[in-house]
């Protein structure tokens, strides 16, 4: 008896099971089995969903409120993964490709699952006995010692209604680059000069679980658990000159940190009455001990500076949510939803000071305890529904109540009541032509982080607690165009429009800044995704997918009063990935490149932006059978670019003259990476 295969932390199900069925037929929805991608050789799941034509894996948000509406646009068995801590990507690496039976791209609207709209992709998956994938890395970059222990095994097992699995992960960072920083005074005269040098070093490491009851009553239940921990060693060693190339100062910053994150949760689905109830379960916690450390002092021992920020701090989310679907007349579906959180994070800082290298004695209280806290609770009751063959409509209203207390600093508790829902419309226009339109009001998540102070001893960019903070609250208003062009390939556009209240950017607050809300934003998106297939070229097994989205963002500047682009936000990125699979060999090669425009970052007297000029290549070569596994090599930064940083401080604001200019590029050097994966 087949079982459906069960994934790292999301949901198992049998394919009989009704939380499978899927409104829309199958001759509406692009459907693709392992004959389409056989070229590619995949061994996963996620290698089979990265060659879709037109499709990208959405990016989960772990920080949005509670679970909420669904946010990612892929199911697994017709369901979304129900856990905060694990991606689509994560579940898809999951999934040996021989356990999937077919994945069918379909419209968000056309499922009884509200929040969703859009492509979304439902991969149908089944197991018997036990499986698995696993995958292996080496990292190497200049200057750097090599990430050598990085890992992936992912085992799972299904014995009668019981389905188990269990994934270790073990994954290190390693970042590094080096280069040169110039000072300006005012006027554009270089005053000194810095030769820097960094390297970012992070260990972590995961260990997940979970079970599936799957009887044949119909019952479906879940548990699932994880755990990891998470190291980042950070250290930039900077020397100063004067600009007759004399050495004034040497000077080094230090970022550490020991987190460890756990989570557990459990979902329970029977049918009652005409429908299903669905009652969902999880808590998660967070510990996370930070110091950043800056020493400096002139090369004759004098004006030393010994600077020590440490900070501890304690998250914890708990949420209950319970949901009764069940099925109308004329092909229609509802669903109601209730759903409980408990948000806090407490936190406590000490800011250290020294005038040796060895020691920094005197200590400041920079936060002696505070606690935050966030009791939300939100409804909603969703309809969908098949207006004619073409078009479906689903809408959804709801609206939470959410009760905000901080004991810090200008502590108080608030309430406050925002509506939210949606309204979503999928349209087939004939059999290559999707579009789908929707309407949504949402509330943002908060950073519990806004509402304590933050020091930065080595850029200086410290920020001031602030507990008036509210989430953002927007209108979005979204039209989704989905081309299937056939043995050409595939291509999807969005245009996005975001009226935004109480959107939270960096803002004057007393003698300081720190994060705030301003009244009125805006934001117009548009997106494209598409892949065009070479073949009809006469290059074989050659395809190009280009990804490009475009934005502009509109707000009134608190410090100057000018209209401006959100903090950091993206204007625009590009990337273009060229694949070629040599035909009647098991030889792949490719190569990439990506761009990107960012806005500045703005504080109170400081612009700062952040850019890489010549974009980013890499290239890989991959056999698709060395015994049966797949090896891949690949090579980063093939032009060797740059990343630049330039720093424009004013006096006294802003609105003054400009004090200095500190112009930073730094050289990522080469990056060589080796992969070998299976399954089993």
């Amino acid at each position: 008896m087949k079982r459906t295969f069960l994934v790292g932390l999301a949901v198992s199900l049998p394919l009989s099971a009704p939380a499978q069925t899927l409104d829309q037929p199958d001759e509406d929805s692009r459907t693709f089995t392992s004959s389409d991608f056989q070229q590619f050789a995949p061994r996963t799941a996620l290698d089979m969903v990265s060659q879709i034509p037109g499709f990208s894996i959405s990016q989960s948000d772990e920080e949005q409120r509670g679970f909420g509406q669904a946010d990612e646009n892929v199911l697994i068995n017709g369901q979304r993964i129900s856990s905060k801590s694990t991606s689509a990507r994560d579940a898809l690496s999951r999934i040996p490709a021989e356990n999937v039976e077919k994945i069918e791209i379909v419209d968000g609207a056309q499922l009884d699952i509200p929040g969703l709209n859009g492509q979304v992709a439902n991969v149908s998956a089944t197991s018997s006995g036990i499986s698995g994938t696993w995958s292996v890395h080496q990292r190497y970059r200049e200057h750097l010692e090599a990430g050598v222990r990085w890992a992936e095994i992912s085992i799972n097992g299904q014995n009668g209604d019981l389905g188990w699995s269990l994934t270790l992960e073990a994954e290190p960072g390693r970042g590094g680059a080096a280069g040169r920083e110039n000072i300006f005074d005012g006027s554009g005269n270089l005053t000194h000069f810095r030769e820097e040098r960094a390297r970012f070093l992070n260990e972590n490491t995961s260990l997940s679980g979970s079970l599936a009851w799957t009887p044949s009553n119909g019952h479906i239940a879940n548990l699932n658990a994880e755990y990891s921990v998470s190291e980042p060693d950070e250290l930039e060693t900077s020397s100063e000159f004067l600009a007759d190339g004399t050495l004034l100062s040497q000077s080094e910053f230090k970022f550490n940190e020991d987190a460890w994150e756990g989570e557990i949760g459990a979902d329970y689905e029977f049918g009652v009455g005409p429908g299903r109830l669905k009652l969902i379960g999880l808590q998660r916690n967070e510990h996370t001990p930070v110091t950043l450390q800056f020493l400096q002092a002139n090369v004759d021992g004098t004006n030393v500076t010994n600077d020590l920020f440490a900070r501890t701090t304690d998250e914890s989310e708990s949420i209950l949510r319970g949901e009764y679907s069940w099925a109308g007349k004329n092909n229609s579906d509802w669903q109601i939803s209730l759903e409980g959180a408990f948000n806090s994070l407490e936190n406590e800082s000490d800011f250290f000071t020294g005038t040796t290298l060895e020691s920094a004695p005197n200590r400041t209280v920079i936060d002696p305890g505070t606690r935050v806290e966030e009791k939300r609770a939100e409804t909603f009751i969703t309809h969908g529904r098949q207006l004619n063959q073409k078009m479906r409509l689903q809408v959804s209203l709801g609206a939470e109540q959410s009760e905000i207390s901080s004991d810090g600093a200008g502590g108080q508790t608030r309430t406050f009541t925002r509506p939210k829902g949606s309204a979503s419309l999928a349209w087939d226009v004939d059999d290559d032509l999707k579009l789908n339109a929707s309407a949504e009001r949402l509330v943002g998540q908060l950073d519990f982080f806004d509402f304590v102070a933050n020091i930065d001893p080595n850029n200086g960019d410290d920020n001031v607690g602030n507990s008036d903070i509210v989430p953002d609250q927007r209108w979005r208003f979204s039209v989704e165009a989905e081309k299937d062009f056939g043995s050409w390939g595939a291509l999807t556009a969005e245009i996005i429009y975001d009226e935004i209240e109480d959107l939270i950017d960096q803002v004057p607050i007393g003698n300081g800044e720190g994060p705030g809300n301003l009244d009125n934003a805006s934001r117009i998106a548009f997106e494209l995704d598409g892949t065009l297939m070479l073949d009809n070229f006469g290059w074989k097994g050659a395809q190009l997918e280009y990804q490009t989205s475009l934005q502009d963002t509109f707000l009134e500047d608190p410090v100057t009063g000018e209209t401006r682009d959100f903090n950091g936000s993206r204007i625009h990125f590009y990337e273009v990935n060229l694949r070629h699979d040599i035909p009647n060999t098991d030889l792949a090669w490719g190569i990439n490149y990506e761009n990107f425009l960012e806005s500045p970052q703005f504080r109170r007297d400081v612009r700062i932006n952040f850019s890489e000029p010549k974009g980013f290549v890499w290239g890989f070569v991959e056999h698709k059978d060395i015994f049966g596994m797949t090896g891949t090599a690949f090579f980063g930064n093939l032009i060797d670019t740059d990343s630049k940083v330039t720093r424009v401080f004013y006096d006294p604001d802003r609105n003054g003259q400009i004090d200095r200019v500190e112009d930073r590029i730094r050289n990522f050097g080469s990056i060589l990476t080796l992969r070998l994966k299976g399954t089993f």
